[in-house]
């Protein structure tokens, strides 16, 4: 009786062991990824965007001269393309200022895979008395980096005659990149691993941590 007993008895101690064990593994599991970089090209650059949730990316920014027109509730109208912004620095009508526009760009993946890609118009989002502190905040907001990246390898093709040489690169994110190059740099590409180049970090200005890095060339 007592040795059957035991016998339940470990039985049980054994199940229990198994449900915990059980648990911890569901506990343990990694997650998945929930969102993923996108490649695209557009104007002859690649280009890697990150943390995008909703297929809107930071793409451009420029600091343009305008003046001041008529005065609104506490906005104002910037001439000559009369769109309106909040007046938080009291500028009097008249006044030639420096503004911060901004464009973004909307990603999306068609049927074929292929990135659909819609650039919107120029935004005013911040006004300036000089251009120094204009050009200071797009300095923050588009930082151009050098880095090395992997070299996938080079190729050429032939049409009629004339010749045509490609370099594919892959991204610190892990995107491809795909640009043509001079048939110079396709001899000195031919047994290279890593190559040197330059990208445009372009960040999103009310979320820095959203960003999208463009390609800008070859350091070499």
């Amino acid at each position: 009786m007592k040795q059957a007993r035991f016998m339940l008895f470990a039985i049980g101690i054994i199940g229990v062991i198994v449900i915990i064990w059980m648990i911890s593994l569901a506990f343990d599991k990694k997650p998945s990824v929930l969102s993923k970089s996108v490649t695209t090209v557009a104007s002859g650059n690649a280009a890697t965007i990150t943390n995008s949730s909703n297929g809107e990316v930071p793409w451009d920014y420029q600091v343009q001269q305008v003046k001041v027109g008529d005065l609104i509730d506490g906005d104002m109208v910037l001439l000559p393309n009369n769109e309106r912004i909040s007046n938080d620095q009291n500028f009097a009508t008249g006044d030639s200022i420096y503004v911060l526009n901004y464009m973004f760009a909307t990603m999306k993946i068609d049927s074929q895979g292929k990135n659909d890609v819609t650039l919107s118009q120029w935004k005013p989002i911040k006004t300036f008395k000089t251009k120094e502190e204009a050009d200071k905040d797009i300095s923050e907001l588009k930082v151009e980096i050098k880095t090395d990246v992997k070299l996938i390898g080079v190729y050429k093709t032939e049409l009629e005659g004339k010749s045509r040489f490609f370099a594919v690169a892959e991204l610190p994110t892990g995107q491809k990149v795909k640009q043509p190059i001079p048939e110079e740099r396709y001899k000195s590409f031919k047994d290279k691993k890593e190559v040197s180049v330059v990208l445009e970090e372009v960040h999103d200005y009310t979320n820095y941590d959203q960003s999208m890095a463009k390609f800008r060339g070859w350091a070499e």
